[in-house]
């Protein structure tokens, strides 16, 4: 038997905690297959911002959104991840239900536009104060690129400091430069790999 992928093990505890009606941020929105997860899953009375500093990602992820027929739940912003408190009304913080990242560059890319360990920990902290008590982060570490290695293990140091009410059930298939999964929130289902 096959493991899960880990995006697909992201997408299933995501379900076990998002609801329709809530609030989401997908920090890195890449082509919009995250953006588009959590838009039907907040369903009509919810909302997701996604953030990108490609407008390129964010052309893709308009093009996936309106093709589904829910662009309307999404506001696209062009700025880094790390600046996603700027962005957000008042009203949004502290009810945010999920924040899902892929760290590393858009696939079909340019492989030199990166996120980086520094803005990658900015925005990693911006989550945490917009979260609800409920909520939960999903971060996906993708290693196996210049500069992934050394933004994985600012990452796992910055882990080893959060506070006690987040927990972490970091997912890593074999080898030393695989993806590497880790959720973190206060109430977290039991994973199921």
């Amino acid at each position: 038997m096959y493991p899960k992928p880990l995006t697909r093990l992201a997408h299933e505890q995501l379900t076990e905690i998002l609801k329709p009606g809530d609030l989401a941020v997908d920090a890195t929105a890449g082509n919009g297959h995250d953006a588009l997860f959590l838009a039907r899953t907040v369903g009509d009375a919810g909302h997701v911002w996604a953030f990108d500093i490609q407008a390129t990602a964010l052309d893709a992820t308009r093009k996936r959104l309106e093709a589904a027929g829910v662009a309307e739940r999404v506001t696209l912003i062009q700025d880094g991840h790390q600046h996603l408190e700027r962005h957000l009304p008042d009203q949004a913080r502290g009810r945010i239900r999920a924040v899902t990242f892929n760290l590393g560059y858009l696939p079909g890319g340019d492989h030199g536009i990166i996120t980086r360990p520094e803005t990658s920990l900015a925005a990693l902290e911006a989550a945490r104060a917009v979260l609800g008590p409920d909520g939960i982060i999903s971060l996906m570490i993708y290693r196996g690129h210049s500069g992934g290695l050394d933004e994985f293990e600012a990452i796992r140091a910055w882990l080893q400091q959060v506070h006690p009410e987040l927990h972490c059930f970091p997912h890593q298939p074999a080898g030393d430069d695989g993806p590497v999964l880790v959720l973190l929130g206060n109430s977290l289902p039991c994973p199921d790999c």
